[in-house]
């Protein structure tokens, strides 16, 4: 593989940081990284302008591009995992006492119906209290990354001029996914969400990852050992990452990093397996979700969503 510099846009977290500052170098091709403030942003440019040669990206913006011809896949460098059962807010003067209560209502969803913290949010309502999400108007912020998707009949967008933080406050919306409120009438609909996130990881194994690495179609083709090249590079700036942690060796960890230390508490594996055989309950879990919801419109494998060469990969 030649030497070369492949424009890459992630944002610095634990698990990347190595690879970031440059402790961590790649073998046979450099990464170019490129600033994008807004994470979201850089997964809009990739989707509409395949302006990236390595880009982080959510999973379910993923699964949807793919099916609209996209042309970039996936690793299975899952760069990004936490619950969310407390994405949830609800009005507690709209006589919502269960999340059954939803149905029936208005309910905000920040930014698209495909964003991804929306997709497990609504899975939790569905999997967990027997939601039926179908009657529920989803009302959304803003438009999709994937300009080609077309929402169900019952995600409608929002008014204009409108909030959906104000909404939910003045009682227009019962419940909303992904905003942040600080108002006495606002609370999370699922009560200690934090335990309730690890619960469901104790009883059912239930993990979200939300972002991935995906990379242009053209460089796979034009490199065979790309994947492999891209897989092993996250791979070890992860290992980097994960001996400070056990070891205790990060001065300010963040919120991130202490899910991850309860998360190997409670299973004593690694909280950011790599792969799809590590992950490929989880990745069916989000299939189906993503099916059932109406982000796609086909059932599709999990080995056929990531390069062939990657396939075999766990790290």
């Amino acid at each position: 593989m030649s030497d070369r510099k492949l424009k890459t846009v992630t944002r610095t977290q634990g698990n990347n940081q190595a690879l970031k500052d440059g402790s961590v170098r790649p073998r046979g091709f450099e990464f170019d990284f490129v600033d994008v403030p807004v994470l979201i942003d850089g997964f809009r440019r990739m989707v509409r302008g395949l302006e990236f040669d390595v880009s982080e990206m959510a999973l379910s913006t993923y699964l949807c591009a793919r099916e609209h011809g996209k042309r970039f896949t996936a690793l299975p460098i899952f760069l990004v995992r936490a619950f969310h059962h407390g994405a949830i807010l609800v009005n507690t003067k709209a006589g919502i006492r269960t999340p059954k209560d939803l149905e029936g209502k208005r309910v905000g969803v920040n930014r698209g119906y495909t964003v991804t913290t929306g997709l497990w949010a609504r899975s939790v309502l569905q999997q967990e209290h027997g939601v039926d999400l179908g009657r529920i108007t989803w009302v959304l912020s803003g438009d999709e990354h994937v300009a080609e998707y077309q929402p169900p009949a019952n995600v409608v967008p929002i008014e204009p001029g409108k909030k959906i933080a104000d909404m939910l406050v003045a009682g227009e919306l019962a419940a909303a996914i992904g905003v942040e409120v600080d108002h006495p009438d606002v609370k999370p609909l699922i009560p200690d969400a934090a335990e309730a996130g690890l619960q469901a990881l104790r009883s059912r194994g239930h993990y979200p990852a939300n972002h991935l690495i995906v990379v242009r179609d053209e460089l796979l083709a034009e490199e065979p050992g790309l994947a492999a090249a891209v897989f092993n590079a996250f791979v070890e700036s992860k290992q980097v990452y994960l001996e400070r942690l056990k070891a205790g060796a990060i001065e300010k960890p963040t919120a991130m990093d202490k899910l991850h230390l309860r998360v190997m508490e409670i299973t004593g594996k690694d909280p950011l397996p790599y792969g799809i055989e590590p992950n490929r309950a989880m990745l069916q879990e989000w299939i189906e979700h993503c099916l059932a919801q109406g982000i796609i419109t086909r059932r599709v494998g999990v080995d056929e969503l990531f390069a062939p060469a990657s396939r075999e990969l766990v790290g």
